[in-house]
């Protein structure tokens, strides 16, 4: 139906559903590019689904996809239904100072280098960023010769030169500002047919040099990178300077140069984007960083979840203040969104909470997420003993705690399930998986501040004073299954306990805790429906088996209904087999005797009747008559 049940995730957290040896939004295979596949009716040989094992690799080098941090291979819950996976490395070509840049940071700033040597080809190239909406990138002179190219205007970059038959300007003109702090790319070239200029992908400007006249570029001065003859110099950053297929040192000659620095801040300006889940891009030397301390996820860009599983009876409990922390600190510097530093002790509260995480189970009920506080006031996400799920406030002002019910839909199902609930005052908004969000609001009796809180907890709820009786109930024996990236507020409880921060001392843990990421990926392609799945009576036993540890009852009673189908199936095929019996002999019998009819040698592997009886004799014009002579015995 064009729903993939594999994919691989990239480096924007993006779902890709091309494969090696093929390209972004083809979604092939390298056989399906080739038009080799096993099966032509499918563009990749895993497609056609054989016994025997099927296999399709190459290379992806799409960059802005890469690297693979994940990949998903669906339909295995089948039997027979196995896959291989393997991710070879990043490997990374090209020009080692891509990034080698300099800023400069007065008008009055440049950089100098020896005298360009380009008298009869010029190839020049660099990128650019700037706020400023003029300014020379770089200018070499001779007597009467030069070569320059500069920021005319902010929508303007012009390349000039004169090689003595007087001056030349080529400009490109862009229809969106290039002064708006973004990378933009310079390509300029010069040889003794033409001269061009191009920025971005912009089109490519072109002028025809003269049929006769002077060729040769003579330069003598240094070349000057950043401004010349007191001309207004450049503001920004320039890198991956190159002048005839050499790259020029920006950063060692930046090292020694007032008003110039090495590298290039702004990094985050162009890439931050990359920083995904909340990560916090920070500005490095030659590149930037993702800052992932105050996420429920790890890695470079901030896209790996971080999660474990939970045996039967295990717990984690997150303390807000650990000894030697006010609980004042604390709040305004980890629960609140925006610490307010007026708070005083008494106005101890929140207004508002942002809680995400992703989980699985096979089991209800069962408690996935608590946080308790110094007064009654609590809030619980749990999974009720049908199997849905249920959010649960209590911030006073009501007799009963106010419940959000999610039903019809089951969340013991042994797939991740996300769910995320923002509440800002009386508003809560909920999203469970792809579905949309919905609004809930809180009675209007209800207090909207959560006063003191307390401690967090994963699995079960071990806390001192009075439980709500439900809570108490699910703790017993417990959640087990899988729990991912975690994230109440400014707090990942999870991480604290996988990798050592500073929250780690907050963390005590029942059970040991093993890491894993078996809850990370929601659910978002649907099963193939009955009618369509090829495998559904498999489909359904694998169900059963699956669901026997945890619902005997409901195992027995299918096991019966089974038995009784099939016994029943079996009743109507003997019956059958035995009418046919009958029927048969009484034919027999009154027809009796045998019939026998000579045919060509070859009629198996031929074509047609006439086909066979040519292969069997080439005179057979002569004997065509004879050969189809039939007797009845």
């Amino acid at each position: 139906e064009g729903n993939p049940y594999t994919w691989w995730v990239g480096k924007a957290n993006e779902k890709h559903y091309y494969w090696g040896g093929s390209g972004p939004g083809i979604q092939k295979c390298a056989c399906g590019i080739e038009r080799n596949c096993t099966d032509p009716k499918y563009y990749c040989n895993c497609d056609a689904d054989y016994k025997q094992w099927r296999k399709d690799s190459g290379m992806l080098s799409y960059k802005e996809h890469l690297p693979v941090s994940q990949v998903v291979v669906g339909d295995l819950d089948r039997p027979g239904s196995e896959a291989k996976v393997s991710v070879g490395p990043v490997r990374c070509q090209g020009d080692r100072n891509y990034w080698n840049a300099a800023s400069f940071v007065t008008s009055s700033s440049y950089l100098h280098f020896s005298t360009f040597q380009g008298e009869t080809s010029a190839d020049i190239s660099f990128y650019f960023k700037t706020s400023a909406s003029d300014g020379v990138f770089l200018e070499n002179l001779g007597n009467t010769d030069f070569i320059k190219l500069e920021l005319k205007s902010a929508t303007e970059v012009s390349f000039s030169f004169d090689v003595g038959n007087g001056p030349v300007e080529i400009v490109v003109r862009s229809p969106n500002p290039l002064n708006d702090d973004q990378w933009h790319r310079v390509n300029a070239e010069r040889n003794v047919k033409q001269a061009s200029l191009q920025v971005d992908q912009l089109p490519l400007e072109v002028r025809k040099a003269p049929t006769e006249g002077h060729t040769r570029l003579e330069l003598y001065s240094q070349l000057y990178v950043g401004a010349a003859g007191g001309q207004r110099g450049f503001l920004g950053c320039i890198r991956s300077l190159r002048m005839n297929g050499v790259t020029l040192d920006l950063e060692e000659r930046a090292k020694v140069t007032p008003g110039v620095k090495p590298g290039c801040s702004g990094h985050c300006t162009s890439y931050g984007m990359y920083c995904a889940n909340g990560g916090k891009c920070v500005e490095k030397y030659n590149g930037y960083s993702c800052d992932c301390s105050k996420t429920a996820y790890d890695g470079p860009f901030c896209i790996k979840d971080v999660g474990a599983f939970f045996e039967e009876g295990m717990w984690l409990r997150y303390n807000f203040h650990s000894p030697g922390t006010s609980v004042k600190d604390l709040v305004s510097r980890t629960l609140l969104s925006s610490a307010d530093p007026e708070i005083t002790a008494p106005d101890l509260s929140l207004n508002k909470e942002e809680l995400s995480f992703s989980f699985s189970t096979t089991k209800s009920p069962c408690v996935l997420f608590y946080v308790s506080s110094y007064t009654p006031d609590f809030m619980a996400v749990l999974v009720n003993p049908t199997g849905n799920l249920q959010i649960r406030y209590n911030l006073g002002g009501t007799k009963e705690p106010f419940n959000i019910d999610i039903e019809h839909r089951n969340m013991a199902n042994g797939q991740p399930h996300t769910v995320n609930v923002t509440r800002n005052g009386r508003d809560i908004v909920l999203q469970l998986d792809h579905y949309p969000p919905t609004s809930y609001s809180l009675p209007a009796t209800s207090d909207i501040q959560f006063n003191s809180p307390k401690a967090l907890f994963l699995g079960k709820v071990i806390e001192i004073g009075k439980i709500d009786q439900d809570i108490y109930k699910y703790n017993t024996p417990g959640f087990t299954g899988c729990l991912s990236r975690v994230q109440f507020n400014q707090i990942a409880p999870l991480k604290a306990a996988l990798r050592p921060t500073n929250a780690s001392s907050h963390v005590h843990i029942q059970g040991e805790l093993v890491e894993s990421n078996c809850g990370a990926s929601p659910l978002t392609i649907p099963p193939m429906s009955a009618a369509t799945d090829p495998w559904h009576l498999d489909s359904g036993k694998v169900a059963l088996v699956a669901d026997f540890p945890y619902n005997g009852q409901a195992i027995g009673d299918g096991v019966n209904r089974n038995s009784a189908i099939i016994g029943g199936v079996i009743a109507v095929v003997i019956f059958t087999i035995l009418c046919t019996l009958v029927f048969l002999i009484r034919y027999m019998f009154r027809h009796k005797g045998t019939y026998h009819t000579n045919e060509a040698k070859g009629a198996e592997s031929a074509e047609s009747a006439d086909a066979a009886i040519m292969n069997n004799d080439p005179n057979f014009t002569e004997t065509i008559d004879e050969s189809k002579k039939e007797w009845l015995i």
